[in-house]
């Protein structure tokens, strides 16, 4: 993709952009973990103006909106020293979200975006790289192809969510 992508750091003028690119992305990807599609729980828990004022007071938790040319396609949100496995929270960063629309996955957004939060770890002399994916569907193979690998299972934490959906990974990259 030849396009050009920026990751911004979201701005209170934002909050609205963020909210709706991110409930929009996690709906076209996961609508099928929860019953009859109803995502209420997560998108309450994520994606309120009250759950991003609390994120921004939050002086390790970045959020970002992801831009190609002028349009906005998808978040991140990094936590930037969190302790894992044997790793203290100085070594680790979390890659706590990224959702991309579903249009446009697969045009190489999604790499640029670990590059990028890559970059950040290196930038805050990080070890490692965690985040959590599902063990079924294609986000998977996507992080293995980008060089993290299976160190743990874990599910996802709502209980309404349906329950053979529930299994996750926890995968890291060393830097």
């Amino acid at each position: 993709m030849d396009d050009t992508i920026k990751f911004e750091v979201l701005q209170p003028s934002h909050y609205q952009t963020y909210i709706e690119i991110g409930t929009k992305a996690y709906n076209q990807h996961y609508r099928h973990l929860w019953p009859n599609g109803v995502t209420d729980t997560y998108i309450e828990s994520s994606f309120t103006h009250q759950v991003l004022l609390n994120e921004e007071q939050d002086e390790n938790t970045v959020l970002y909106l992801i831009k190609v040319n002028i349009e906005y396609i998808g978040i991140l949100k990094i936590t930037l020293h969190k302790e894992l496995q044997t790793y203290n929270k100085l070594d680790a960063l979390y890659l706590d979200k990224i959702y991309i629309l579903k249009e446009f996955s697969g045009k190489g957004i999604g790499t640029k975006s670990l590059h990028f939060v890559e970059n950040i770890a290196k930038k805050h002399l990080k070890k490692t790289i965690f985040l959590e994916s599902m063990q079924k569907g294609p986000a998977l193979q996507f992080y293995i192809n980008n060089n993290f690998s299976i160190v743990g299972t874990t599910k996802v934490p709502f209980s309404n969510v349906i329950e053979e959906e529930k299994p996750m990974y926890l995968l890291k990259k060393d830097i």
